[in-house]
């Protein structure tokens, strides 16, 4: 493929990409487009102050494993970006790669191959940190995909609902039966749950959860048959934990595809749920040792672990804020000087 040519090609498919494939085909925020944007400016800016390419002249060839992982450092040490900042920034890069390979499937492989090279490398968990936990908005939009039509989606966004009102293990909603479930003198429910080591606790869940809780047991019409599991399979009488982590995995997989700049953190196994209970319920003040009796723990040490990763979401929050009240001095979003780094208006 001659030069001009392949300049014209990775041009053409980017402004398809933002002009076409995110507003329309996929029906994208404008806060995803405008983080995608963002993403590619800071590759131009990357390529022109770091590399001396010109904007007018990408192309997919330059876009190999060193180059982007030149960038990826860039991002990390001279611009100060968070892993997860930075990891966002690739994922924006990731769509078009996929975008483009679908459609000049030559000239994509190379761009896509280096990026799931990079990922791999540069965002593997580390062993013994601690799983990240759902934002309030992650969770929030979470729970607006069940279709609460179906029978099954009722399920699942009432499975979901408990999980994060209790803290309760996987395995422990599985065995949740209908005698487990008592009430208050407010009418709050107070599930039994049966932990490690057939442990049991009592743990109470908020009103909101209760209602969805009671209507659903209603629903089923097992309220008088204290034997019953809560949580059936389509083909069982209750479900396994594997079938709820692939309840997790859809709605996850889902989530992903409608904003991809969120659940950037993963992976979101249902233990998340479990976390993010905990990383709240500190947030909120509640005392350690409660916290410890809440999740079922038989050492506070295991509880002190949401200590930190509650100061993770609160790190996180703040970035988000910081974003939302000074984005006019944040530097990644200003435009850059033309004269300097020419880019397109479509990312403008």
């Amino acid at each position: 493929m001659k030069k001009n040519n392949a300049e014209h090609e990775f041009l053409g498919l980017l402004g398809r990409f933002f002009t076409e494939y995110l507003p329309v085909s996929m029906n994208a925020s404008a806060h995803t487009v405008s983080s995608y944007k963002c993403a590619f400016r800071l590759l131009f800016q990357y390529l022109n102050e770091e590399t001396e390419i010109d904007a007018r002249h990408i192309t997919f060839d330059i876009l190999n494993f060193d180059l982007l992982t030149g960038f990826f450092d860039w991002l990390v040490n001279s611009r100060k970006n968070s892993r997860t900042t930075a990891k966002q920034r690739m994922g924006a890069l990731s769509s078009f790669a996929e975008y483009a390979q679908c459609r000049n499937f030559e000239a994509g492989c190379v761009f896509r191959s280096s990026l799931a090279r990079i990922s791999k490398k540069s965002f593997r968990r580390v062993k013994g940190k601690p799983r990240s936990a759902f934002t309030r908005t992650e969770l929030e939009i979470l729970f607006s995909l069940p279709d609460t039509t179906e029978k099954l989606g009722w399920r699942d966004l009432v499975l979901l609902s408990v999980m994060y009102s209790s803290g309760a293990r996987a395995q422990e909603i599985c065995g949740l039966t209908v005698k487990d479930i008592s009430h208050d003198e407010k009418g709050n429910a107070i599930l039994t749950l049966r932990g490690k080591g057939e442990k049991s606790r009592r743990v109470k869940i908020t009103f909101d959860a209760t209602q969805l809780l009671n209507n659903y047991v209603a629903y089923r019409k097992i309220r008088n048959q204290p034997d019953r599991h809560i949580f059936p399979s389509q083909r069982n009488e209750h479900l396994s934990v594997p079938a709820i982590e692939e309840i997790f995995e859809k709605y996850i997989t889902r989530a992903k595809t409608m904003h991809p700049d969120k659940f950037c953190n993963g992976p979101y196994t249902p233990h998340v749920m479990r976390h993010t209970t905990a990383s709240h319920l500190i947030e909120a003040g509640v005392p350690l040792a409660v916290v410890k009796n809440i999740l079922g723990h038989s050492s506070i040490q295991t509880t002190q672990i949401y200590v930190e990763l509650s100061q993770q979401t609160v790190d996180r929050s703040m970035e988000e804020w910081n974003k939302k009240w000074f984005s006019k001095n944040n530097p990644d979003e200003l435009s850059l000087p033309q004269e300097k780094n020419p880019i397109p208006d479509f990312l403008r």
